[in-house]
This record gives C-alpha cells, sequence and structure tokens, in this order.
C-alpha cells in the first residue's frame, strides 16, 4: 500500500515536493492544496488541487500532510493547526525559534495522536545530524558550519524590498581562508563577517540613484551589514540569463583531537552542491514523511526533529536489507 501525500502550499518547494513523490515507489500524490483558486493552479504531475479550506476534508484519504509554507508567518500558525487532523512535516527554519515551534506542535500531536516532524531540510535537518554526530564523537572540538556558494531567498527579498530595486539576487559564499584554516586543524575563532561575504546582483530602476541603492543594501541591519558586501547593478536581460537558479550548498566541519595529551587532529567534513535548494529541500521532507508514517503506524505520537528519528525509517530498504548493503 502506498502512503498517501498530500501538499500544503505550492510554490518552489511545493513543486520540488510533488517531483520527490515521483521517485518514490511507495507514495503517491493525493492532493496539493492552495490558498489561490484551484483553478489557477496547473501542477507538473496532473495531480488534483483544492483550496486550502478544504484540508479539513480529506483526513480519510492523506497519511501524510507535507506543509510547504514559509517560516516567517506560515509554518507557525499552519503546522500546529494541521497537526490535529494529520501527521505532518515541516522545513521551518528560524533557528531562534525552533523551541517554541516544537512546543507548539508537541501539544497538539499529542492530543491528536498524530506524529509531527519539524524543521525538516538541510540546515536545519542534515546539517544539523553532522553537527550532533561531530561533537559527539570528537568530543573536545569545534564545530564550524559554512554556506554558500548559494542564492539566499531571504536576502534576495529583502533587496528587493529596497526602494528603487526592480529585481534581484543575493549569493553567499565562504571565505576561502577561513575555510582553510578550519581544514588545517587550527580551530580559529571566527567572525561573523570572517566566515562569509555576500554577492548582490541588483537590477535597478530607471534613474534610481544607484549609490544610495547600494548603501542601503550593505548597512542594511540583521542581513548585510555584518559581512562584506559586494553589490553589482546588472539588466533584468542578464539577471535572467545568469542567474534564474536557486543553487545552494554548504560545509558542515567538526574540527577536533584525541589522545592522552591530545596530541592528534581530526577533521569531519559533510558538505552539499545542490543544484536547486527547493528540490533537494523537497527530498529530504519526502523522506522525513516516510518516517513519520512508520511512526505513527507503530503508535508514536507527538513532534519530533530529525534528532529523535533512527535513519532506518527514512528508507524504503527493509532493517534486514539495511544490514546486509550498508552495514
Amino acid at each position: 500500500m502506498s502512503i498517501r501525500i498530500g501538499i500544503f502550499g505550492y510554490g518552489n518547494l511545493g513543486r520540488g515536493v510533488e517531483c520527490a513523490i515521483r521517485q518514490n515507489p511507495d507514495m503517491e500524490l493525493v492532493a496539493v492544496f492552495t490558498r489561490r483558486n484551484p483553478e489557477t493552479v496547473k501542477t507538473a504531475t496532473g495531480a488534483p488541487v483544492y483550496h486550502a479550506d478544504l484540508v479539513t476534508e480529506m483526513t480519510d484519504k492523506i497519511d501524510v500532510m507535507i506543509l510547504c509554507g514559509g517560516s516567517a508567518t506560515d509554518l507557525p500558525v499552519q503546522t500546529p493547526a494541521l497537526a490535529k487532523l494529520y501527521n505532518v512535516i515541516d522545513s521551518f527554519d528560524t533557528h531562534a525559534k525552533i523551541p517554541e515551534h516544537f512546543a507548539d506542535v508537541d501539544a497538539v500531536a499529542k492530543e491528536s495522536g498524530k506524529i509531527g516532524i519539524i524543521s525538516v531540510g538541510w540546515d536545519p535537518g542534515m546539517f544539523s545530524l553532522n553537527r550532533l554526530y561531530g561533537s559527539a564523537i570528537l568530543v573536545d572540538g569545534k564545530d564550524y558550519t559554512f554556506w554558500g556558494k548559494g542564492v539566499s531567498q531571504g536576502h534576495s527579498d529583502a533587496i528587493r524590498r529596497v526602494e528603487g530595486v526592480l529585481d534581484g539576487k543575493q549569493y553567499t559564499i565562504p571565505v576561502e581562508k577561513a575555510l582553510e584554516a578550519v581544514r588545517s586543524g587550527a580551530n580559529p575563532e571566527l567572525s561573523t563577517r570572517e566566515k562569509h561575504i555576500r554577492e548582490c546582483f541588483v537590477v535597478a530602476a530607471e534613474g534610481a540613484d544607484r549609490e544610495r541603492i547600494a548603501e542601503e543594501i550593505k548597512t542594511m541591519p540583521n542581513y548585510f551589514a555584518d559581512y562584506d558586501t559586494t553589490v553589482h547593478f546588472i539588466s533584468k536581460e542578464e539577471l535572467d540569463a545568469h542567474h534564474s537558479g536557486i543553487p545552494h550548498g554548504g560545509f558542515v566541519i567538526r574540527s577536533g583531537k584525541t589522545g592522552i595529551d591530545l596530541e592528534h587532529n581530526h577533521i569531519i567534513e559533510y558538505s552539499l552542491k545542490l543544484d536547486s535548494n527547493p528540490e533537494f529541500t523537497a527530498s529530504v521532507l519526502v523522506a522525513y514523511a516516510r518516517a513519520a508514517y512508520r511512526m505513527n503506524k507503530e503508535g508514536q505520537c507527538g513532534c519530533k526533529t530529525v534528532l529523535d528519528i533512527a535513519p532506518a525509517y527514512l528508507s524504503t530498504k527493509s532493517a534486514e536489507e539495511l544490514r546486509k548493503t550498508l552495514l
């Protein structure tokens, strides 16, 4: 029997989930829910589209609901609300608010007898797991996380909010010198500015004050002020031709020492290079949807994160196959 999946929200991430479901033979996409007029939404696979208001009427047809909204205003409301009805997965990525979000979802999911898995993706998500493994194994050491080179969607949105900007993309880029120092085992103390640079490609309105736009971007608090930031002004045609994708990636590195006198250095490194940030994130969400289904079938309920879930739950293979092929 297939695991019946629903998608709530049909932007870049929702479309990525739709594609990922096709690659998993034990799953089927039952429904896509949108706040838009369903008649205006055409899915890539022809999956049926319903208005979000109808989500309460399909609890007997969907095993796991994958939520594809934003972390700022959508998921804090939607995930607890839908955990009353379904096993749910989300990609909530506001790190500082994860404990609060966990508590909200946990209370509802325990009451409804459902599983809610939050903050699934690559960071938080796969990077979180690798930080845990690294710090548990190399107890005497330091964690380092670098992001990029890749498009930051939140920072790109911030650029587009600047007066006089028609469009723009922002790339987060690790500082190579910092990466080399970490990989050498030097365990450097690195400031925010020393770890990453930000590169912006901006389409300005005709007659707009480019100097003012560049200065406003470079000094924007919480986004660019703490980084060395470069602003390039280009045409809309150049932006579309060379910056239309959403690549990303990064590195998690644990540098540590072992031995009686801590004389031996070790480096654990995990890296990602992603052509499509939303499609990769979607693939992680779909794997954890399988885990949610299996755990709930066992009678488990409440909120979970990637740190709580045994990796065997993610695989289509049986425990016997995993022991034979992967150990």
